[in-house]
């Protein structure tokens, strides 16, 4: 038997699931555990989707009512923990990606723990687990699970949009190398059952607030920094900056990627302070500029190669003097 028929098998007998993602929901873990939801309920059984916060507002033209958010309800998701006997861990490998709360939940949990990721160095937590360093996405595993579990019949618009979005957004649009044959393959198989690609583009990219974009021009305007010797670029945003342009969640995402399409840039790294500690974000191009060994050995994160997050607990100035003193020694001079 293979993993994805196991993990049908754990399906059926199961009578209480819930689908939980890591903390700071991004298109990937919301986009994974509502395409996973919407097949579980294809399969005549039941599920709760419980996330430990909010997915940016760019994200809730998807139907989201399903997700119970552990900074709203938690005495819910803890009653729903306790009742399961089938926990989907989705886009995450460590239990403490969920954030303490909800990790505390997680750990205490009896029931068997399924894990589907794609991230580097997953710990020995669940009962089962799919972990694909090589996919572009949890999402791609999870149309996966459906096609090698022998269900690709009950593939439709419903369950694939939201696994397109979750493979779109954790590609930059199909841009990273983690994209190969299979992705396409993929891809194909969610237009084939139904997915509007086109409209998709447009709820994900049309959606500027004015706002967003007078910070992200205040951003290039005015902070961009460029590390000319190594062609790094940042950016760094104080909580008066971001207050000052009515900041909401999402608002800056795009601005790493937008850091790398200057001609030549190796890498990108945004922070913006949340609660007096600097939330990083790290972008790089290229197997020889990996970023997530810097934010694992110095800013407590870590990630795929070209793409980590990290966190800092010094000033705005403070961890921008770390950065200056540390990328030389992780991006080679240019000459």
């Amino acid at each position: 038997m293979n993993i994805y028929k196991e993990i049908e098998a754990e399906i059926q007998a199961a009578a209480h699931i819930v689908i939980t993602a890591h903390k700071s929901a991004d298109g990937d873990s919301v986009g994974s555990s509502l395409g996973l939801l919407h097949f579980i309920e294809k399969l005549g059984k039941k599920a709760v989707v419980c996330h430990p916060d909010k997915a940016p507002d760019f994200l809730y033209w998807l139907d989201t009512t399903a997700i119970i958010l552990m900074d709203e309800n938690p005495e819910e998701i803890s009653a729903q923990m306790k009742k399961a006997d089938l926990i989907f861990c989705l886009d995450y490998n460590a239990t403490n990606r969920v954030g303490p709360d909800m990790q505390v939940l997680l750990e205490e949990a009896t029931a068997k723990k399924i894990m589907i990721d794609h991230h580097l160095n997953p710990e020995d937590f669940p009962t089962l687990s799919v972990s694909e360093t090589t996919a572009s996405s949890t999402a791609q595993l999870i149309v996966d699970l459906i096609e090698q579990s022998g269900h690709l019949e009950v593939l439709d618009e419903k369950i694939g949009t939201p696994l397109y979005v979750g493979i779109l957004t954790d590609t930059g649009s199909f841009r990273f190398n983690s994209v190969q044959a299979h992705t396409h393959e993929v891809l194909a198989k969610l237009l084939a059952a139904g997915v509007e690609h086109h409209l998709i583009h447009e709820q994900l990219n049309d959606t500027n607030t004015e706002s967003r974009l007078r910070l992200q021009g205040y951003a290039m305007c005015e902070k961009l920094e460029i590390l000319y010797e190594q062609n790094v670029a940042m950016i760094s945003l104080s909580k008066e900056e971001l207050a000052k342009y009515n900041y909401q969640k999402g608002d800056t995402d795009s601005l790493a990627n937008l850091l790398l399409s200057i001609k030549g840039m190796k890498a990108a790294i945004v922070f913006k302070e949340k609660d007096g500690i600097m939330k990083i974000s790290f972008r790089s191009k290229g197997e020889e500029n990996p970023v997530n060994v810097l934010a694992k050995e110095h800013f407590n994160g870590g990630g795929h190669a070209n793409a980590a997050g990290g966190m800092s607990d010094l000033t705005v100035a403070g961890t921008l003097e770390k950065l200056r003193e540390l990328i030389p020694q992780y991006f080679s001079t240019h000459y």
